[in-house]
């Protein structure tokens, strides 16, 4: 059965700009005199990697409270406005039309709509009314990588049809004002908006092709990140410290996907990784074994956008392919499950 190939890749970020000494400061008036706590964590804004992230809503909106009314209506607007136009850029790159779509695959963990954003935007983007629809949520920051590992199975069941993936996340929206406490900060100190966009085709379409795709779910792990759900809207879990977890982990798990791929560390010529942080794209330089800097596009990426979950990665792979890729790349995420999910790529130069 033939492998799915990358026939194009895009990305796209909302139009409003923040630059992290800002948002410190704004975080400073609104929650600095209620949170006793805050100058002890205020630290890791500066510690982050981060200069400048994207938003849905103008930099104002998000200093006063929202509920999940404001919340869902500005989810809806910004997300099918990104999706329009991000899916539109990888329809353009690969001289295709939204009528020459077989299948969307649309990934969000960020925001609820139903029905889903793929048929809420279906008129704008020009997809037949036999287009198959895949929406998929809870992946969270694992969601780019295993989206992708979804999309290119359906693209393999059925070679010759084109299978889009859109995954977008806006994590600004979760901010909160009642949540004092060390993941709210961290949360208002890391998360942005993006969205990224891949058209596949098993068969024919493109030098870089989807080889292998595995996972890895850690047990009793879900305390470690997630969303709980309240009146107010979603509120961030961070449970664990995650550099730590990587740093224990990590390893041995993806030594596991790779065997089951039957491959090795020494068949990776480049890790390209999901970058939560600072802190964890250094976590995963030694966990994977990798000199101290080698992450240099997922640094590049999370200083210039911050962590936008699922989206994240996908930036991270276009600016590795713009620089070019050796003959097999694995790229790798974690997300709530605690999961580890890994797509090997096989690039033909």
């Amino acid at each position: 059965m033939p492998t799915a190939a990358l026939v194009s890749l895009a990305t796209s970020v909302p139009p409003h700009t923040f630059l992290q000494k800002d948002v410190l400061v704004a975080a400073w008036d609104v929650l600095g005199s209620r949170f006793p706590d805050f100058e002890r964590f205020s630290g890791i804004f500066a510690n982050t990697g981060i200069i400048k992230r994207h938003g849905v809503k103008p930099f104002d909106w998000y200093l006063k409270p929202r509920g999940w009314p404001e919340r869902t209506a500005a989810f809806l607007e910004g997300a099918e406005a990104l999706f329009v136009d991000v899916a539109g850029k990888a329809l353009a790159d690969a001289h295709l039309t939204g009528a020459d779509i077989d299948t969307v695959v649309t990934v969000c963990s960020t925001g609820i709509a139903t029905p889903s954003l793929e048929a809420r935007v279906a008129r704008r983007m020009g997809f037949r009314s036999d287009v198959t629809r895949v929406p998929v949520f809870g992946l969270g920051c694992a969601g780019g990588i295993s989206g992708l590992a979804i999309a290119s199975r359906l693209a393999q069941a059925r070679p010759g049809t084109n299978v889009l993936l859109v995954t977008i996340e806006l994590c600004s929206l979760a901010l909160r004002h009642d949540q004092f406490t060390k993941a709210n900060i961290v949360a208002v100190s890391l998360f942005g908006d993006g969205a990224a966009a891949v058209i596949l085709r098993a068969g024919d379409g493109g030098a870089t092709r989807i080889e292998h795709a595995g996972e890895h779910l850690w047990p009793d792990t879900l305390d470690i990140m997630g969303w709980s759900v309240d009146p107010e809207g979603f509120g961030v879990i961070f449970r664990r410290t995650i550099p730590e977890f990587i740093l224990a982990n990590l390893n041995p798990a993806v030594m596991q996907i790779l065997a089951r791929m039957q491959l090795s560390f020494a068949d990776i010529g480049r890790f390209i990784c999901h970058p939560g942080g600072a802190k964890v794209i250094t976590a995963l330089e030694s966990a994977l074994a990798l000199d101290q800097g080698s992450l240099d596009c997922e640094r590049k990426v999370l200083a210039d956008y911050g962590n936008m979950s699922s989206p994240t990665v996908l930036f991270v792979l276009e600016q590795a392919r713009a620089r070019g890729l050796p003959a097999r790349s694995l790229l790798t995420a974690l997300g709530p499950g605690f999961t580890a999910s890994c797509v090997a790529l096989r690039h033909a130069a």
